[in-house]
């Protein structure tokens, strides 16, 4: 059975100027739609008799006019799921509000027009007595809140994982084509592409590694997968928040409260409390050998390297300029258990002192 899936509005990667280091760049596309970590999202409901708008009706060439008001039961699933991403610690809040005027999230509820969302900051781009979110399904039945979760987690910036170039799909084209023209989605073939066939910028994907049980991939029937081969006969995702869900939310939107620091087991956090221009330089010694994520939260606008201790000497291992855009930086490297490791972290801005990190994880 095809699901119910989520039809995003397009967006092109967008272009830069020549020269431009792939650090910066990455960061750049990345943080483009991130909401700055701290921000109060303000949601509502829409409520009016003529909150509504004219839709096709599939096969007849008609149209009908649907409100786009949703049931209180509708309403608090979606309540509920707001918590939900909000008790992971989040440093991003989420406050109902009447006024839509005060809504940076607009939520409607118009059947026949699917599930889709402003993908983060792309909501301050809709007009203020439009939505910005709907949800076209009844999320009080099973699987429902899963559609909730996936629209919010779009609000907060994710995009569709099996679109990841990491996936490693391959598909069966004509398959997913014939399979979504059909109810209940009645896609063409362009949206389609769009919404599945389609790979991001792996700049933009969620993660560097697919996550098959995140709730921002879509559940898939038999006969649309070619490889791998395991996933022939369908990929079916539970519709709750995955590890890797939290990880990314946590990463972005670090906790707000003070002296809280994301729960991401790090080996070594140090607050830095450093001003513009200012400098720090610490210590790792990694408990393990793996790839770790060494991390800035709270800074912005900075250059962040990492050393190794080679015969007494620092030498360069890797490095992150932030461009600007991203609110945490992060790099990931290869440390050995035994070695030693310097973090080097510059800031050109910051929030202020005693509110900047750096952790490895």
């Amino acid at each position: 059975m095809t699901g119910r899936y989520c039809s995003l509005a397009q967006q092109s990667v967008p272009a830069f100027a020549p020269g431009l280091t792939a650090e910066r760049r990455g960061a750049l596309i990345g943080g483009s739609r991130m909401w700055v970590n701290g921000t109060v999202l303000h949601y509502c409901f829409f409520d009016g008799d003529h909150d509504a708008s004219a839709i096709p009706v599939p096969g007849t060439g008609s149209v009908r006019r649907v409100s786009w008001v949703g049931a209180k039961e509708q309403r608090e699933v979606v309540r509920d799921c707001f918590r939900e991403w909000g008790d992971l610690g989040i440093g991003v809040t989420f406050v109902e509000v009447g006024d839509r005027s005060e809504a940076e999230l607009r939520i409607g509820f118009q059947l026949g027009d699917g599930s889709w969302s402003a993908v983060g900051k792309d909501a301050l781009q809709v007009g203020v007595h439009e939505r910005t979110m709907n949800l076209g399904w009844d999320v009080t039945v099973p699987g429902g809140r899963g559609i909730v979760l996936h629209e919010i987690g779009h609000a907060l910036g994710m995009l569709h994982e099996h679109q990841s170039p990491f996936a490693g799909i391959h598909w069966d084209d004509e398959a997913v084509y014939a399979e979504l023209a059909g109810p209940p989605n009645y896609w063409g073939r362009e949206r389609t592409f769009a919404n599945i066939l389609s790979k991001l910028d792996p700049d933009e994907a969620n993660g560097s590694v697919w996550d098959p049980q995140s709730i921002m991939e879509y559940p898939f029937p038999a006969g649309l997968i070619l490889e791998p081969e395991q996933l022939r006969a369908g990929l079916h995702p539970p519709g709750t928040l995955s590890p890797a869900d939290k990880e990314f939310a946590l990463r972005w939107y670090p906790s707000a409260a003070a002296g809280r620091l994301p729960d991401l087991v790090p080996f070594r956090s140090v607050p830095l409390g450093l001003g513009p221009g200012e400098q720090a330089d610490f210590v790792v010694e990694p408990p393990e050998t793996r790839d770790f994520t060494v991390g800035t939260f709270g800074a912005s606008d900075g250059v962040l390297v990492v050393f190794e201790e080679r015969d007494g000497e620092a030498r360069y291992l890797v490095g992150h300029d932030d461009g600007g855009s991203r609110h945490n930086a992060t790099i990931s490297a290869r440390l050995v258990k035994g070695r030693r490791y310097y973090v080097r972290v510059r800031l050109y801005s910051a929030w202020g002192p005693g509110e900047t990190a750096v952790m490895c994880w």
